[in-house]
């Protein structure tokens, strides 16, 4: 168990209760049928609300304190420009100009409600129809730069993760030397595949692009959250598609590439970070888990995380990805 495990009571969404949340959406001038059903989130609240007169409506909360205004009418701002191209993204509802609204403390946005499935993407036809919608999706992004959101990059990923976890005493000690050594020499071999890809451009990008975060339908993939929207290289929204071995995966990549090529350029010296992007994103994510410990959805959906087995099983995983991103970038098929 770590050493320093902050608990504040109460946590802030405890006020997030079914009064508030009804509350938040007809002051927006909405009817509700006090319906509401929680939809799967962590980092923020998001529930499906019912409405009198018109389809149930989506209600985002987003986490106090995570992001300032400005970055999230970025994110709201990337939407509708994406959506006002036919781009099958879903935007915030605009009330009067506005699409972020606050009540009783809580900052919210509302969507339309739209369904789907998580990709299977099983198919050379469904890689490139996934391909031509992130395509769409960076050519809108490549015309202008966020300057309030993220950058996908190692000192925020890698090193601030990194030293979190080590200086609260998240690893267990049989293991901390071991951790502190490896990710040390993992974020050194990072470095120098990034500074190979230097030059590189970055845009905007969905930044969390993977098969959970996507929903098909007969129509194809849309998105319909953007929340972890950031500046970063175009191959951050293609890696996390793939699975397989390295062959399965550059086979997968190309697919990909072949849709992707229809409506955007991709620089393939981007093609080195694939692994350097795998291993930021498995440090970030560990210590994301620990600094969201104090909610206390947290603990009640990911018990494993203060397990020692989950981190024996991190320092093998991140141990085979030094001999990943050794082996180079992936051989396109």
């Amino acid at each position: 168990m770590p050493n320093f495990m902050p608990r504040p009571d109460p946590h802030p969404y405890d006020r997030l209760t079914p009064d508030v949340i009804i509350a938040a959406v007809e002051s927006l001038g909405r009817d509700s049928d006090r319906r509401i059903l929680a939809l799967n989130s962590y980092e923020n609240r998001v529930y499906q609300v019912g409405m009198e007169q018109s389809a149930p409506l989506i209600v985002k909360f987003y986490r106090p304190g995570r992001w300032s205004d400005a970055a999230i009418h970025e994110e709201h701002g990337f939407a509708l420009e994406l959506a006002a191209a036919e781009v099958p993204v879903v935007p915030p509802l605009v009330r009067d100009g506005r699409t972020l609204f606050e009540y009783e403390g809580f900052r919210f946005a509302l969507f339309e409600r739209r369904g789907g499935r998580w990709p299977e993407l099983g198919s050379a036809t469904e890689r490139e129809w996934m391909g031509r919608f992130l395509g769409r999706i960076h050519m809108i992004g490549r015309r202008q730069r966020f300057r309030h959101r993220e950058r996908i990059d190692i000192g925020r990923m890698g090193e601030q993760s990194r030293e979190f976890l080590l200086d609260n005493g998240w690893i267990p000690q049989h293991l901390e030397a071991a951790y502190e050594s490896l990710t040390r020499d993992l974020l050194e071999a990072v470095s120098e595949t990034f500074d190979n890809a230097h030059g590189v451009a970055e845009l905007r990008l969905h930044g969390d692009c993977h098969r959970g975060n996507v929903l098909w339908t007969d129509d194809g993939p849309h998105f319909v959250d953007l929340d972890d929207c950031a500046m970063g290289p175009a191959i951050q929204d293609l890696w996390m598609l793939l699975s397989g071995n390295r062959n399965d995966m550059g086979e997968q990549l190309s697919q990909l590439l072949e849709g992707y090529s229809q409506f955007a350029d991709f620089d393939y010296r981007e093609l080195v970070l694939v692994e350097s992007l795998r291993t930021l994103r498995m440090i970030h994510y560990s210590a994301w888990l620990a600094r969201r410990w104090s909610d206390p959805a947290f603990p009640a959906a990911f018990p494993w995380f203060v397990e020692p087995r989950y981190w024996e099983n991190q320092v093998l995983s991140l141990r085979e990805q030094l001999g990943a991103i050794a082996e180079g970038p992936l051989d396109l098929r």
